[in-house]
């Protein structure tokens, strides 16, 4: 007989072996729940900070449930800033101003929940923005900036010293990350080859179209979009290379209009929280420049803005008649927004930050 021969009964075994693992795994995927979509945000409060977390049921007409309210074990109380909660993948983080500490949020399954705090790094205080990417948090506050191992949570890289304390928003990107500062200037902060801080800052020049109170900021790829809220051009790219590229925004400008917070969508899209607007304002870029597209209305002011991982669902949180909202949107396929559903007023005034986890 020939060596080389195949044993046909042999093929037949793990052929057969093969077809019942593809059906176990199938059945296996088959009986899995499919996982729940919540929205989550934080009461900021000075005393007890809290994180708030609502469940989305698309299903019919979409509802937006209140779930939990979370105690961070931590103080709020940032004002005038985005990005204090940010959530990706299972893992999320929120600021505690008050107490200069980051709670972690994780998420097992359908069940969110409070899982220790990160101190900051030593006379580093007032943390009033995160961000987060798959192996590091970012945390920007009153005089620092700073990178830590995600998620355990130590300090890693160099931190950023600042010596204006009016920081808004941290954003990371492929290669370098970004701090907006409402005094009206922008910094660049380069990454190490690991992924964090190097220790090193660089101001990126704002033209005076577009350098009066930078707020929100997000990043697609490596070209930063901000808001520079109060200023004829309220909206602007950048690329890793310091170029900035204004775009006009809703008219009339400011005081009318202001787009003050920023969620990277699909594609070229981008929405910002126009706040004194009380609308939702849509921008379209390519990687040098780009036009204002339109705006969504809102009841009251919005004050952040967040889009889901899988750029289906947009959230925005605003305030009107002494109670705080979530309104969510559904994401159609050329990036318009039909309204989903509106949280129910739960006692707080105003929330702060806000994420999606899928």
């Amino acid at each position: 007989m020939n060596s080389r021969k195949p044993n046909k009964s042999r093929v037949r075994h793990a052929a057969s072996v093969l077809v019942a693992t593809l059906l176990a795994g199938a059945a296996a995927v088959a009986d899995e729940p499919e996982r729940g979509v919540f929205v989550l945000t934080s009461t900021n409060d000075p005393s007890a900070n809290q994180v708030v977390v609502f469940k989305l049921d698309p299903a019919g007409t979409p509802s937006l449930s209140l779930v939990d309210m979370l105690p961070t074990h931590g103080k709020g109380g940032a004002s005038g800033n985005a990005g204090i909660l940010q959530f990706k993948d299972d893992h999320g983080a929120v600021g505690n101003y008050g107490s200069n500490s980051v709670s972690r949020i994780v998420r097992r399954h359908d069940y969110i929940s409070i899982d220790g705090t990160i101190g900051l790094a030593p006379n580093c205080e007032k943390p009033d923005s995160v961000a987060l990417s798959w192996d590091h948090l970012f945390v920007v506050g009153a005089n620092c900036a700073e990178s830590h191992t995600w998620p355990s949570g130590s300090v890693d890289g160099a931190v950023v010293a600042l010596t204006d304390p009016s920081a808004a928003q941290i954003a990371v990107g492929k290669d370098w990350a970004a701090v907006t500062m409402t005094s009206g200037s922008l910094l660049q902060l380069p990454l190490r080859w690991d992924g964090a801080l190097s220790g090193s800052s660089a101001a990126i020049t704002l033209p005076s179209t577009a350098d009066n109170t930078p707020l929100g900021a997000a990043f697609w790829d490596n070209v930063l979009g901000f808001t520079p809220a109060h200023s004829p051009d309220s909206f602007a790219i950048v690329n890793k290379s310091r170029d900035v590229f204004p775009i006009t925004g809703p008219t009339p400008p400011y005081p009318t209009n202001a787009p003050c917070w920023v969620a990277k969508g699909a594609g070229n899209l981008w929405y910002t929280a126009n706040s004194p607007g009380h609308a939702i304002s849509i921008f379209l870029t390519d990687g040098q420049g780009g036009v204002f597209y339109k705006s969504r209305a809102l009841p009251g002011a919005p004050t952040d803005i967040t889009v889901s991982p899988h750029k289906k669902w947009l959230a925005v949180i605003y305030s009107t008649g002494g109670s705080a909202y979530i309104a969510v949107f559904a994401i159609d396929a050329y990036g318009d927004l039909t309204p989903a559903a509106t949280s129910s007023p739960i006692g707080v005034a105003g929330f702060s930050g806000i994420a999606i986890s899928e």
